[in-house]
Formats: structure tokens, sequence, C-alpha cells
């Protein structure tokens, strides 16, 4: 009696594992497989009414960042989407964050020469002191070709000095 109950069971586990008429899921009805065709991609957020996306803030925040020290590099590099602008400064405090170059106004862009600021928030609770590499802070931002027609030097300007790059 142990051996047709055993070989019942064993011949069940190995049929349930194809995709046969034999399978014993398959026995009481045929299951049929349909797409559903949605119009919206589930990756994408969808927007809301004023044209933002639904996981957008509400309110865009002013940055509120104060130019760096010093600047000791720049580079410039050529990238797929334009020129990646590349850099280093020296803060005057321990903990400076959220690094940006920025664009001060729409003259920053005269005479074929587009000025960029080094700009950085300081913590709230200042350490001064240290050594030069231990508050070297970097930073790099992309311009499109659209955004680099007709620049030939890119400076990037801090507190004390500024750098000038040729925009190969």
């Amino acid at each position: 009696m142990r051996t047709p109950v055993l070989l019942l069971l064993t011949t069940t586990l190995a049929l349930s594992a194809c995709q046969s008429r034999w399978n014993p899921s398959n026995w009481w009805g045929k299951d049929r497989e349909s797409q559903v065709q949605t119009e919206t991609n589930a990756l994408i957020p969808e927007k809301t009414e004023d044209g933002r996306s639904f996981f957008q803030s509400q309110e865009t925040a002013e940055y509120r960042g104060l130019p760096i020290d010093k600047v000791t590099s720049v580079e410039v590099h050529k990238v797929t989407e334009g020129r990646l602008i590349m850099a280093v400064g020296v803060s005057s405090v321990h903990g400076t964050s959220d690094i940006r170059l920025i664009v001060p106004n729409e003259n920053a862009f005269e005479g074929g020469v587009l000025t960029l600021d080094l700009m950085g928030r300081p913590p709230l609770e200042p350490v001064i002191g240290g050594s030069d590499q231990s508050r070297e802070v970097t930073t790099a931002v992309v311009l499109t070709e659209q955004e680099m027609a007709g620049v030939r030097t890119i400076r990037v300007k801090a507190l004390t000095n500024s750098l000038d790059r040729r925009a190969r």
C-alpha cells in the first residue's frame, strides 16, 4: 500500500512542475493570460494640474549659500551632454555642504566669458581652523552645448579669488 501512494505523490509532484496537460493543476480548467493595456507608465509619476510631479515639493526653496573662501582648481571636460565644469575650493570653516556653481545673474556671460560663483552652505555651528586640505570642497555642473554657445572662457569666482579656464 505504501508503494502506490508514494509513487502517486512522486508523480503528482513531478508533473506539477511541467506546463503540460498532465499537470494536475491544469485538470479542472484552462487559465488564460490576458494583457492589461494601460495608458500611463507606472514608473513615471503622474503630474498635477499645474504641471508639477506629484512627488515635487509645493514650494521650491531658495538657495541660501555663501561664497566659498577661495577656489583652487577648475577643470573643464567634454561630455556627451555638453561641458562638465568641476571646481575645487577651500572653505573658511569645516562642514560646509551643498556646494554649487551658480550663474549669478543674466549678465554672467559677457564678451565670451561665463562667470560662475562657487557657493556653499556653512554649518549651524562652524568649526574654524585646520588645514586647507581638511576644508576642501568639490562640486561640478554640466552645461549643455546651447548654454555654452559663444563661451570661450569659464571664470569661477570665490570670495578672495577667481580662476579662468578655456572652454574647449
